[in-house]
This record gives structure tokens, sequence and C-alpha cells, in this order.
């Protein structure tokens, strides 16, 4: 573990694995702990993975202010990290709701940033809609496994507004590209991993500004990877295709018959996907 101070004190940790260039890594969730992402499948046979623990989540401390959990004020953790590490510029991935930060960072401090990669991202700093339709469509990719019946007929009834308190579980299944004991497992420990107070403050009003983002964005000079998952309903392949459109250097892969979690759906590819890219 590594550890420093935020700009307003609060202590903060990473998890550092593996060695060579660092790379810089933001969790989703939002606000959980950053030891879900592993070693992002063997990542860190190539690169140092600095693994942040976003406040009050992991081993990173609470802040006092609970509002600045808010993602727009999060940037800032980001940039004292970079200060604490004594690097001119970051190699950066986020996933899934760390996407937002990462691009509200180069969005803010765009001469900072060497490579982005964005795995699986959200889309709401930038303001792309997923419609209902779109998920339930490339849910239909999994038509063939043998949970697909019970978790599709939970997902249409999210689609349709009539979630109930069990439907997120029953649609757990489609979040990775197999719903296997390792699947299981992940899913089974999000819960303990996940700072709920955080999370309802992550994205409240005011943290996102989708058409100055999309402006800043579309003036980045960085190299930027929008990786999906074939079957992902989070972040489904014609999203993608939309936000790796506001980027003017960006690289769009689709991992084959992976979903949310690609590094644990098939990590030789994801590992040669990403690490090409950052080479």
């Amino acid at each position: 573990m590594s550890a420093f101070s935020a700009y307003d004190g609060t202590k903060l940790a990473c998890r550092v694995l593996g060695e060579g260039p660092p790379l810089i890594c933001l969790p989703g969730g939002p606000m959980q702990d950053s030891v879900y992402l592993g070693d992002l499948g063997g990542l860190s046979a190539h690169r140092r993975l600095i693994m942040l623990d976003l406040r009050g989540t992991g081993r990173s401390a609470v802040p006092e202010d609970p509002a600045s959990y808010r993602c727009d004020r999060l940037v800032d953790d980001v940039e004292a990290l970079r200060e604490h590490l004594g690097l001119d510029r970051l190699d950066l991935l986020g996933h899934s709701a760390g996407t937002n930060l990462a691009a509200l960072y180069a969005a803010r401090h765009p001469e900072r940033v060497g490579r982005l990669a964005l795995i699986t991202p959200s889309v709401a700093a930038v303001g792309i809609t997923v419609t209902g339709d779109v998920r339930v469509e490339t849910a239909r990719l999994r038509q063939d496994e043998p949970w697909f019946p019970e978790a599709f007929a939970a997902l249409e009834a999210l689609v349709a507004g009539r979630a109930g308190a069990d439907t997120f579980q029953a649609i757990a299944p489609f979040w990775y590209g197999r719903w296997d004991e390792a699947a299981r497992a992940h899913r089974a420990a999000e819960d303990g991993q996940r700072n709920a107070d955080a999370a309802a403050v992550f994205a409240a009003e005011g943290a996102f500004d989708p058409a100055a983002t999309r402006a800043a964005l579309a003036r980045l000079a960085s190299p930027v990877l929008v990786l999906a998952g074939e079957a992902d309903l989070n972040s489904p392949p014609p999203a993608m295709a939309e936000l790796s459109g506001l980027f003017p250097h960006a690289e769009l892969v689709v991992q084959p018959g992976a979903g949310h979690f690609p590094w644990l759906d098939d990590a030789d590819r994801f590992m040669a996907t990403t690490e090409a890219f950052l080479t």
C-alpha cells in the first residue's frame, strides 16, 4: 500500500502491484474498493498498477465533508496523486463509473494525460443515453444460457420500471461473460466493497456538465482506448461507439463474449488489448 494526503487533508491509499511504467487505475462501483479490479487480468506483469482507493473506500479515510464524494470534486484527489508520485503526465485507466472521473480529469487537466484507457465505461459525464431497447437487445446475446429466462424477465421488469427488491441480483449474470463460480464470488463481494453513502453523492446535482466535458474532450490530444464488452448491458457497444466519437484520437475495441468485467472473462485478450494500447 501507498498513502498520501488529498487537498483537504483526507488520507488516501493506493494498492501498488507489479513493476514497470506507472498506470493509475480508477475503480467504478461507483465508490467501490479497488480490490475488485484484481491485477486486471495480469496487466501488472507489464505495468506498475497504482490502484486508487477513492476517499471513503478501501483503505482510504472517510472525509469530513461528505459532499466531497461528488465526482467532479474527486478530480482533485487524482491530481493530488499525480503530484504525490512526482509525475508530469499520467497514463490513466478507468473502469465503469470510474471512467467518469477519468474523463473529468482529462477535461480539466489535458496536459497531464498521457494515454487514457476507458474500460466498459459509464457515459454519465458526457450525457450519452443508453436506451432500454439497446440493453434488451444486448441481453438477447445470452439467450442460450441456462439462467437466461429468469434474468431476462427481471431485466424486462427493470426496463419497464417495475423493479423489485431482488431485480438487480436476478440480472447479475448479465454482467459477466461467464456466470461461473469466479463470477459469483466476484459479485457476492461487491456489496461489502462499496460505500453506499458515497455512491449516493457521486453523481449528485452539479457533478456533471456534459456539454462542457464534451467540448473539452473534443480537444484532447491524448490517445484514448474505449474497450467495450460485446455482451455488456451497462456499456453496450452502440453507446461505446458514440463515446469514442467524442475524442479526436480514440480507438474502440469490442471484446468478444465479454461482459462488464472483461479482464475476468478473457484475461489474455484483455491484457493483450490494453498492453498494446499502453505501449
